[in-house]
């Protein structure tokens, strides 16, 4: 998974500071560093997915996967020079399919890690996996006692068809199939991906689809929103009128009855596109959203540490050059104020529990209340957000059309941090650009006139929202629906 995404999209050029900054010094053995998140991208796939942009390579001979482990296992070390004994508090295999290298392999991986930093005790270690790469036990039972806890499977659908159409290498009695295996390896911590708003999908076959899965009790669900991303096989099909999406209407109400009946069902929505039974939230992720620092390892990996932010070559083989020549993380980004505050607001935004507002306060020394306080007032006003105990939170109809909030609170905002601190707010226009409800329209009529909320990778995180708000940073890799 390629921790960039459509909604978490790059500022302008001129909001960004790229310098050559030699990270050694900035970061002499972990100092200044008190935890951080680890992503490890693992690019092979069994074949790339029709609706898939993500940085992937097909499992080609065995020599490309033993250069890619030798590489990454130098850039471990390298970085363990730089910064060891930081302490780790997650782990994340993302992909790609980091399920296909043998489980030895990823135990390896990780035992290298424990070498050049300290993993803390009760980290949570994911994996994304395939259903079809899921089939033999020992290879699961492997995976668990080398220290893998959590797994993240690309179910995707349950829909052969529609698997079909998404160029999906498995079929829905696979998936079913190895989330059973995975149970029965002993794997406690489980997760489904999904994505809606296929081709030709109808609302009533999604909630069939989502029943059945809640009958298997995963702990954990990621229900996407269906991107066409630019350049893909399935994008190009919808271009071209081979097929077609559900109506925006349709795709609103799978997204609003979809949320209902997971929570009825006793699962936490979360984040907008997340939910988990209690105490099964995504702890790598939450790290994302409450912007704590990660290092990222691999081909197109993204890295946030110290107020610093690049990314890993996609390229392979300038992946590996830089790495052999230590200049891997060499060249950062500076956040500006500007960028980090949009962060804030946009990461926190897209959780259950919102934006604290004294965050925005000690990060740019202005009182958010005061400087949205007309877009505030008519979002509570039609139900679209909430304010308790110092947090502002989008509500799910807020959810659905957070795009149009993101996009007129960054409006706002970057203009606002052109001011002086003390200068107040200028009165708001109307929040034309934000769709509410009028007088007798439903949800499902709102979203006709705003964006649905759709997710990537994140990072999100892969299929991301069609309409996505500007000017936040790179994603970290997060929330989006792996291949």
């Amino acid at each position: 998974m390629p921790q960039t995404s459509g909604e978490l999209a790059s500022l302008t050029a001129e909001d960004r500071k790229t310098q050559s900054i030699p990270s050694p010094a900035l970061f002499p053995n972990g100092v200044g560093h008190t935890t951080m998140l680890l992503y490890i991208h693992v690019p092979f796939c069994r074949r790339k997915c029709r609706y898939c942009a993500f940085h992937s390579l097909e499992m080609g001979a065995a020599t490309a996967v033993r250069d890619y482990v030798e590489t990454l296992l130098r850039e471990l070390a390298l970085w363990g020079d730089r910064m060891g004994g930081t302490p780790v508090t997650s782990i994340f295999f993302g992909g790609g399919t980091p399920s296909l290298l043998p489980a030895r392999t990823i135990g390896t991986i990780l035992d290298r890690v424990a070498k050049a930093f300290s993993v803390q005790p009760g980290a949570e270690i994911s994996m994304e996996a395939n259903p079809e790469s899921l089939t033999r036990p020992s290879e699961l039972r492997t995976l668990l006692k080398v220290g893998v806890n959590r797994l993240s499977m690309g179910v995707q659908c349950l829909d052969d068809a529609m698997l079909h159409t998404l160029g999906r290498p498995h079929r829905a009695r696979e998936a079913l199939d190895a989330f059973r295996a995975v149970r029965a390896a002993g794997f406690q911590n489980v997760g489904m991906d999904l994505i809606w708003g296929l081709p030709g999908q109808t609302l009533r076959q999604w909630m069939q689809q989502l029943k059945e899965v809640v009958r298997l009790r995963p702990d954990h669900l990621s229900c996407y929103g269906l991107t066409l991303e630019p350049g893909t096989p399935l994008e190009d099909d919808c271009a071209t009128g081979r097929l077609e999406l559900p109506p925006e209407r349709a795709q609103a109400a799978m997204f609003m009855d979809g949320a209902e009946l997971l929570e009825t069902e006793g699962y936490i929505h979360y984040e907008i596109s997340n939910f988990a039974r209690m105490g099964f939230q995504c702890r790598h992720n939450l790290g994302y959203w409450e912007g704590e620092d990660y290092l990222g390892l691999g081909p197109s990996a993204a890295s946030t540490l110290g107020g610093l932010r690049w990314n890993n070559p996609e390229d392979h083989a300038t992946w590996i050059r830089q790495v052999d020549e230590g200049r891997v993380g060499t060249e950062a980004e500076r956040l500006t104020p500007q960028t980090r505050v949009l962060e804030l607001i946009m990461l926190r935004l897209r959780t259950a529990r919102g934006l604290r507002v004294k965050a925005y306060r000690e990060l740019t020394g202005r009182d958010f209340l005061r400087d949205h306080k007309r877009l505030v007032h008519l979002l509570h006003r039609e139900g679209l957000l909430r304010i308790r105990d110092g947090y502002l939170r989008l509500t799910r109809s807020g959810m659905l059309v957070s795009n149009s909030i993101l996009e007129r609170l960054f409006e706002d905002t970057e203009a606002l941090m052109a001011l002086p601190v003390d200068t107040p707010a200028a009165p708001l226009p109307d929040a034309g650009k934000v769709a509410v409800p009028n007088a007798g329209q439903t949800t499902e009529d709102v979203a006709g006139q705003a964006a649905i909320p759709t997710v990537e990778r994140d990072g999100s995180t892969g299929t991301d929202a069609a309409a996505a708000p500007p000017s936040p940073p790179p994603a970290p890799p997060a929330g989006r629906s792996h291949g």
